[in-house]
């Protein structure tokens, strides 16, 4: 986290306590929290903290590269503290954002240029269905 103060000071910004509680949640979680989700959890120890705060401090942390945002479809916006390019499956039914760890999909990138004029840079893929917890309900 000493690199978060320093990234913040080369780009002159402030690297406040609320700022600083916010990339801490998002690197110890894997859940993809709103904006929202972010707002209460950080609340207690941040009571005058505000949601335009955490909507603020997300911006500016996906901008320094710190953080992606992850739209899950219908403007439904988490983000996720792991910048490496990896897919996401979305439930459904409850909306929860999980990981997809350890498979790879680099190769799609050379498939859509066979498919199309374009040279790929990069890709997101989102998978969707119905997670374990809502099968049982």
């Amino acid at each position: 986290m000493d690199n978060l103060a320093t990234l913040f000071k080369e780009k002159n910004l402030k690297l406040t306590p609320q700022r600083y509680a916010i990339y801490k949640f998002l690197k110890s979680t894997k859940s993809h929290p709103s904006a929202e989700m972010i707002y209460e959890a950080l609340r207690p120890d941040f009571p005058t903290m505000s949601l335009a705060t955490v909507y603020k401090t997300v911006k500016t942390l996906i901008e320094l590269g710190l953080v992606q945002e992850l739209n899950v479809g219908e403007d439904n916006f988490r983000f996720d503290a792991n910048v490496a390019n990896h897919p996401h499956i979305v439930c459904t039914k409850c909306g929860r954002v999980d990981d997809i760890e350890d498979a790879v999909f680099e190769h799609l990138n050379s498939e859509v240029e066979n498919y199309t004029n374009y040279k790929v840079n990069t890709h997101k893929l989102y998978f969707y269905g119905i997670c374990p917890k809502c099968q049982g309900s």
